[in-house]
């Protein structure tokens, strides 16, 4: 596998997630997309700032402040004024996951993996298939974090060439 192929992989994975979370009754594909970054992100980094969020996530700050709105009228985040500096707000997912994580939690991608794998002419596919490319999803969930993903943008930045001067 190259990058290109790992690159059209991951688009396609981020397709059959985004079928198999339930329906939110507003917002777009893209906003659901960035809710869940954010929150992955609060989640490993408790009592963080908005713009904390952007820097790691690489998501400009206007879509992190829309995304922490959108959490926190949920309940899934909560946010406090920061002691070192009053005009932030330090954000930290709250103790109780709000009633939208618990129904996102608690989907399963079964259907939707089994559509994907399915024959062009919509035969089921056979279900030692499935449940093989299911296990293997799993495995790469457990070994591949989202610390792994910062680390590829630091061997980015750190890849860049000097600028020139």
């Amino acid at each position: 596998m190259n990058g290109v192929e790992l690159f059209l992989l991951g688009r396609t994975l981020m397709k059959i997630g985004e079928q198999a979370m339930p329906q939110v009754k507003s917002g777009s594909p893209g906003a659901t997309r960035s809710v869940l970054v954010v929150l992955g992100d609060l989640v490993s980094h408790p009592g963080t700032t908005v713009g904390e969020i952007a820097e790691r996530t690489g998501l400009p700050q206007s879509q992190v402040s829309t995304a922490v709105a959108r959490l926190e009228a949920a309940g899934s985040v909560g946010t406090e004024p920061d002691p070192a500096d009053r005009r932030r707000r330090l954000i930290r997912p709250t103790a109780k996951p709000s009633d939208r994580v618990a129904e996102v939690r608690a989907a399963t991608i079964d259907d939707v993996l089994a559509a994907a794998l399915a024959d062009p002419d919509g035969t089921a596919p056979d279900p030692d298939v499935v449940r093989e490319v299911s296990q293997a999803l799993d495995l790469l969930a457990r070994r591949l974090t989202p610390s792994i993903a910062a680390r590829g943008r630091a061997l980015d930045a750190a890849a860049e060439p000097p600028p020139a001067g």
